[in-house]
């Protein structure tokens, strides 16, 4: 058991979830216009992909230093614990992350792009991979022994943690489709619309089994979701998935652009509020709990004060970025 408790540790860890959240939500839809990269053919229809998150994708990936960076401070017992037991995939993905930033820019220099448009495909597809293995790692628990990592290298490699890998990258897919029918028109969007319904019934079909497959790592998270009364509390996440669901199908044959793109969201909302349910209070799944992992209450305060200048700075830039490039991708516009 735990005591709970309404304090900066706790604040601190709110913060950071909505980091990540914003993170996996923002940078999610740019990595899976990546990853589509190589099912549309003509280099023009490629153009118009990148230019549809070249003004916004270096600012999305702010909320991946901020939820990395603020763990380091606010939570370095859980860091020194993580990192050892995640360096392989994390290292991959920082990879993937710079090889994807680099094609981005060279890209549009290049009098042959083909290379580059590869490069930006697979750097999108490696980043997504590891995240889904970092996920699937964390919820199947690391082996802590006195407060320090006792696993081997690598056991983040097992059939949940590869699952959990390949269903974040159809997730990114699903939401990188349904960005690109809110922010193109002619031959993409329809292209797009017509993959939404199938990429939707993937989706859904692997939160199922990764949603099926989470209780048996842990009794505790069994008895959370199917013990009464909790399942009265917790039935409203998986109903609310098949109400989006429906909303997909309803909007996509409704011809409607935004509404498949909110949808889409939606299924990563719900699935993080389901993780959240699961997992709290441990910040390092089983082992160590949020309270335990925290810096001292003066360094947190510190922080805390950094970062009620600094949130709504990324907040305020981040608003105005997308509000000024609303709207559709003009073919004969774009990033230079």
């Amino acid at each position: 058991m735990f005591e709970f408790a309404f304090d900066l540790p706790f604040i601190w860890a709110m913060l950071l979830a909505i980091a990540v959240l914003a993170y996996v939500i923002l940078d999610g839809f740019d990595l899976g216009v990546g990853i589509l990269f190589p099912f549309i053919k003509g280099e023009q229809n490629r153009d118009i992909m990148m230019n549809s998150v070249a003004p916004v994708w270096d600012g999305n990936e702010t909320w991946l230093v901020l939820g990395g960076g603020g763990l380091f401070a606010a939570f370095p017992l859980a860091y020194s614990v993580l990192m050892p037991a995640l360096y392989a995939p994390i290292i991959a993905m920082l990879i993937g992350l710079i090889f994807r930033g680099v094609a981005f820019e060279f890209r549009f220099k290049a009098k042959n792009k083909l290379g580059w448009d590869y490069g930006f495909a697979l750097g999108s597809t490696l980043a997504a991979f590891c995240q889904g293995l970092a996920l699937g790692s964390f919820i199947q628990e690391f082996a802590v022994v006195d407060r320090a990592y006792a696993g081997g290298w690598f056991d983040w490699v097992t059939p949940f943690t590869l699952l959990t890998g390949v269903a974040l990258i159809c997730g990114y897919t699903l939401l990188g489709a349904t960005w690109l029918v809110m922010k193109t028109s002619g031959y993409l969007q329809n292209t797009f619309r017509r993959a939404v319904p199938g990429l939707t019934v993937v989706v859904v079909a692997l939160i199922c089994v990764v949603s099926i497959w989470t209780p048996v790592f842990d009794k505790d998270i069994a008895d959370r979701w199917f013990s009464w009364p909790n399942i009265v509390f917790v039935s409203p996440v998986p109903l609310l998935i098949a109400v989006f669901t429906l909303g997909i199908f309803w909007s996509i044959r409704r011809r409607k652009d935004i509404a498949p793109f909110l949808f889409s969201l939606g299924f990563f909302v719900l699935s993080y509020i389901g993780l959240g349910i699961s997992l709290f209070p441990y910040i390092v799944p089983r082992s160590i709990t949020i309270w335990e992992a925290a810096a001292p209450d003066s360094s947190l305060a510190f922080l805390l004060v950094g970062a009620v200048i600094l949130l709504p700075i990324i907040l305020a830039y981040t608003a105005y970025a997308y509000w000024v490039f609303r709207g559709k991708v003009d073919p004969e516009e774009g990033y230079h």
